[in-house]
């Protein structure tokens, strides 16, 4: 178990209406310094999809995707011992400053993407934010019992 800290900044602007926290990046996001950066996970399909977009392929791409879209997105913790990408694994967690988000925005609602996400800003932000969470159906590869289409259906509360 290796203690690892968040590397990528959160996407968020003035303009931004809709805040979607994941828990901590994966292995392969945090090499690439961006967010869902694993070819398997369905996040940018689902996005794609309920914005009737093309699915961004470059980190220039999602940024403008995002901030087009008025959507801010980071990470529910800055800091954890987690092995490998597994989000059951994670300990020893610090959490990141979501409020200045907040501060700095027009955020109307917030949805954390999957289960993980929802433990930790239910347990450790919910109350400090005075703002529930609306919880989606993860996009990770690891929750197959989602089709695509069924995520798609499920994340159709953010518009």
């Amino acid at each position: 178990m290796n203690k690892q800290v968040h590397n990528i900044k959160p996407v968020s602007d003035r303009d931004s209406k809709i805040l979607i926290l994941g828990s901590f990046p994966s292995v392969k996001s945090r090499e690439q310094v961006f967010f869902y950066a694993h070819p398997q996970n369905r996040f940018w399909k689902i996005l794609a999809a309920l914005f009737k977009e093309e699915v961004p392929e470059n980190v220039e791409d999602k940024k403008e995707f995002l901030h087009r879209n008025h959507i801010a997105l980071w990470d529910v913790i800055e800091s954890c011992e987690i092995t490998g990408s597994s989000d059951s694994s994670i300990r020893v967690l610090k959490i990141n400053d979501v409020s200045k988000i907040l501060k700095d925005s027009k955020i109307e609602r917030i949805f954390v993407n999957g289960k993980t996400a929802e433990k930790y800003y239910k347990k450790y932000l919910e109350e400090e934010l005075n703002e529930k969470a609306i919880c989606l159906p993860s996009s990770s590869p690891a929750n197959a019992a989602y089709s695509l289409d069924k995520l798609i259906d499920c994340w159709k509360v953010v518009l």
